[in-house]
């Protein structure tokens, strides 16, 4: 029977020339072991998230995908979360919950099970994965393996059909990695659940499957059993040829049969030591090792200790080590050994509380601009991006007028410079990688730290970044590798030291570093050991036995053109003098005027109105000397539905909530404000209803509209000691501005019922929630039509005089209405004049916020809405 069966699948991103997938067409039996495999960026991720449509991309997609015969965007919300589990790169971007067991039951609590049935599976998922040791534990006391291991009992406990992951072990130790994988091979053998699984990391994955499916260039290149991909890799001389597990590679190398290929270190040796009974080889030219050069030191460290808090015990307790100028150094070791920790001291981030850091001889508190002399390739590559495309990203760290040729030189020597355009958190996980390298030698920097550089990366990139490290390594550059992969570090280090509980249990050159070791060892080390002992490098033991390893990739990167810098040039750009100076100029001269006789001439309520007065003429100065560029706002989607839900939200707010509080001050005399509040919410809800007619809203966007509501709330409690100076309104309008006046009376409305249980409820509360919702509203309907340039300072302008007329207009009456037992025109111009000075202060501040939150905001929600398929609401 068919678990999935795909036909004819393309799939684009927006804004994106190239297809991500073009016509993939293959089926996935029940009960079938499926290992994807495929270069950074080719489309393995995007296929994975087209099979559950809750975390599926989004973008144009045509054909079709079939679960267990039925069309997947017909599938029930319930089935498919409980019959197609996913497990992401990232074991800590799953988990919802602070305790194990409690993570464990989130699922089946979701679903609606009764607490019998949800103690019943977790006890028999917990047993089956052996967690009942670390059951009742904080997810955050867990290791990285722990909380992968978590994240798929979580999902398996729902007894999925298939379990999609997505390279799950990217990020574990080669230890807790292949206990990960057996886990996998447990689940797929004794429970027959399908298994889709994503990798690079092939060794152990490949021969766990029982078909491989190989992509590229989001192209369907190859479906067939292990032997035959690896016949097909060789032939075609693709680069996934050289991700092949070591014996593979050795075999192919070194006969030209392509049936019983050895795919695990069992069989490679078995293989090995058939071969080598018909085949002469010469042991001689194995073992060769690198000498280390003892130069200057570039990095020491001197009897250094760390701890997190005080109270914790040392993460790392007598370290000592020396990295010489112009060398690899490769840290190895499980996970929460302190490799990260010490690379984190190395870089000045973290401070020692005892012991010595010296770079280049000095003191690291000393040493006088490490900022440059250090670049830092941390696990996360995405805490180095700040810009929204990868070019304006990489061109923030040159300057010069050569900046852009140096750029487009450096991300052609990291086959980054087709992704020049793309925002760099929507790359692959091996691309991220790469945009973050390519930054971090953009400045030049004589020492390089780099925590697991190759995560993420398929094995003929790999072999290119060998390339550029052994380039680097002769421009004299320091490069120190935290990294769990073995056969990189011993093809590419010249030092490599093992971690365990804080320090260092042993250091040499790769050759004797890696021999006599049973798991930090290399693959090839495993399976030659018996014949060639000495060997540590696939290349040793082809080479032994008169073959050579398929050229693959030919490395012609130029490093040292894409290092190359000219000196630093400052442009000067000079002011041009026009009309807009002019017209700025006279409008600030008659702002000055006016509050020179602000204190001579006007007195009472004049004294108000002239201030209003100066306040506009500051904001036509502002507007002349500063002339705005347009935010980039996508409109909201024209049409019936559009129409219907625009015109339900004017009738609700001119006609049904201003009726709503009139009776609920006439007839319930304030007393039933909760009541009121309520209906108001009710009515608020309504047009967002109209929002969602004849569709269902999918997760994402009320997620999105509650994370605003909730910024509001935040913003409103974090201010609450000024009086009147909030961001709330600003939030609300640029709600607004960039999800459609529906949303933006839905969300004003929503803010302040929720911020007044903290500020504390009463009749005003309701007069609140009209008002926030009213502007909201306001500003979609204004913004949206391109009735007010969508500028920064236009927004601010708008949101000065929304809080000054709008909110204060409705506010202002409403202490009469809800307070005073009389109400007459005197008291209500009273409360006007005597709550002038506290809506001046909220315009003020609404205008400064705006001002300097507005641009970041619009373009995060901007990219939110194009990326999650946001714009037609």
């Amino acid at each position: 029977m068919e678990c999935f069966k795909i036909e004819n699948l393309t799939f684009g991103y927006p804004d994106c020339e190239k297809a991500a997938l073009e016509e993939i067409s293959f089926t996935v039996k029940k009960g079938e072991f499926i290992t994807l495999i495929g270069k950074s960026g080719c489309g393995k991720t995007t296929l994975l998230r087209l099979l559950k449509p809750s975390v599926s991309p989004f973008g144009e997609e045509s054909g079709n995908i079939f679960f267990m015969g039925e069309n997947i965007k017909t599938l029930e919300k319930e089935k498919e979360a409980a019959k197609i589990g996913f497990v992401m790169q990232s074991p800590d971007n799953q988990i919802v919950t602070d305790k194990v067991w409690h993570e464990l039951a989130f699922g089946l609590e979701s679903l609606g099970m009764k607490r019998e049935e949800i103690r019943l599976r977790v006890a028999e998922m917990a047993s089956f994965f052996g967690i009942q040791n670390w059951f009742h534990k904080n997810v955050s006391e867990l290791s990285g393996g722990q909380k992968q291991i978590l994240n798929l009992a979580s999902v398996m406990v729902m007894q999925p059909e298939c379990l999609i992951l997505d390279e799950p072990t990217s990020q574990l130790d080669p230890i807790a990695a292949s206990e990960f994988l057996k886990t996998l091979e447990k689940i797929n053998r004794e429970l027959g659940t399908t298994v889709i699984l994503s990798e690079h990391r092939l060794e152990e994955a490949i021969a766990l499957s029982d078909r491989i499916i190989v992509l590229d260039n989001g192209k369907l290149m190859a479906d067939g059993t292990a032997d035959c991909i690896c016949g097909v890799l060789k032939e075609k001389k693709h680069g996934m040829y050289l991700s092949l597990p070591t014996p593979a590679k050795i075999a192919t190398a070194l006969s030209e049969k392509v049936e019983n290929i050895p795919l695990n270190i069992r069989d490679g040796v078995s293989w090995l030591s058939e071969y080598s009974e018909n085949h002469p080889y010469d042991d001689s030219v194995t073992g060769t090792d690198k000498k280390r050069e003892i130069t200057d030191v570039s990095i020491e460290l001197k009897d250094v200790y760390f701890r997190y808090k005080r109270e914790l015990p040392d993460v790392l307790s007598a370290l000592s080590l020396k990295v010489y100028k112009g060398e690899i150094y490769s840290i190895l070791g499980g996970n929460g050994t302190g490799k990260t920790t010490t690379m984190s001291v190395m870089g000045g981030i973290l401070k020692p509380y005892s012991g010595k850091v010296l770079i280049d001889g000095k003191e690291i508190e000393k040493t006088e601009n490490l900022y440059g002399k250090i670049g830092f390739l941390t696990q996360n590559p995405e805490l180095l991006f700040t810009e929204k495309t990868v070019m304006e990203d990489l061109l923030a760290a040159v300057k010069g007028e050569d900046a852009e040729n140096i750029v487009i030189d450096m991300a052609r020597l990291l086959k980054i410079d087709g992704l020049l355009r793309m925002h760099p958190y929507d790359l692959s996980g091996g691309e991220k990688q790469r945009a973050a390298l390519c930054k971090i030698l953009l400045k030049n920097p004589s020492i390089l730290l780099l925590d697991e550089p190759t995560k993420g990366m398929d094995g003929e990139f790999k072999k290119i970044f060998s390339g550029i490290l052994s380039k680097l390594k002769k421009m004299g550059k320091t490069i120190v590798i935290v990294s769990h992969d073995i056969e990189f570090c011993a093809e590419n280090s010249d030092y490599c030291t093992m971690f365990f509980d804080g320090g260092i249990v042993s250091g040499d050159t790769p050759g004797k570093f890696f021999s006599g070791k049973n798991f930090y060892t290399t693959e090839a080390n495993k399976m030659g050991r018996g014949i060639l002992p000495k060997a540590y490098l696939t290349e040793e033991i082809v080479k032994a036995f008169g073959g050579e390893m398929p050229v693959i990739c030919n490395d012609d990167t130029d490093v040292f053109k894409a290092i190359k810098r000219e000196k630093d040039v400052h442009e000067k750009k000079k002011i041009k003098i026009g009309k807009n100076i002019f017209i700025g100029s006279l409008f600030a001269i008659i702002f000055l005027l006016l509050q020179i006789l602000l204190g001579d001439y006007f007195v009472g309520w004049k004294n108000h109105a002239v201030q209003i007065l100066s306040l506009v003429f500051l904001a036509l100065s502002l507007s002349a000397f500063f002339p705005q560029k347009e935010f980039d706002v996508s409109k909201v989607e024209k049409g019936e539905r559009s129409r219907k839900s625009l015109v339900a939200v004017i009738i609700v707010s001119l006609i049904i909530i201003p009726l709503t509080l009139w009776l609920g001050t006439e007839f319930l005399q304030n007393k039933k404000y909760y009541f009121t509040s309520l209906i108001i919410i009710a009515e608020t809800i309504l047009p967002f209803l109209f929002l969602f007619e004849k569709r269902k809203p999918k997760a994402r966007e009320l997620v999105v509209i509650s994370t605003l509501a909730a910024l509001a709330v935040a913003g409103r409690s974090a201010f609450f000691m000024v009086a009147s100076f909030k961001p709330v309104l600003a939030l609300i309008i640029i709600t607004g501005v960039t999800l459609g006046g529906e949303t933006g009376f839905l969300v004003g409305a929503i803010t302040a019922f929720v911020s007044n249980f903290f500020f504390g409820q009463g009749p005003w509360t309701p007069w609140q929630m009209a008002a926030f919702a009213v502007i909201g509203c306001l500003a979609g309907i204004i913004f949206s039509s391109g009735m007010i340039k969508r500028s920064r300072l236009s927004l601010s302008i708008f949101g000065a005089f929304a809080a000054l007329f709008i909110y204060g207009g409705i506010m202002n009456p409403a202490s009469v209405l809800t307070i005073s037992a009389e109400v007459s025109k005197d008291a209500i111009l009273s409360s006007f004049v005597l709550g002038l000075p506290h809506d001046i202060i909220h315009a003020a501040s609404t205008f400064i916020f705006l001002w300097f939150i507005s641009g970041a905001m619009i373009e995060k929600i901007e990219r939110i809405k194009k990326k999650y398929g946001l714009i037609k609401m």
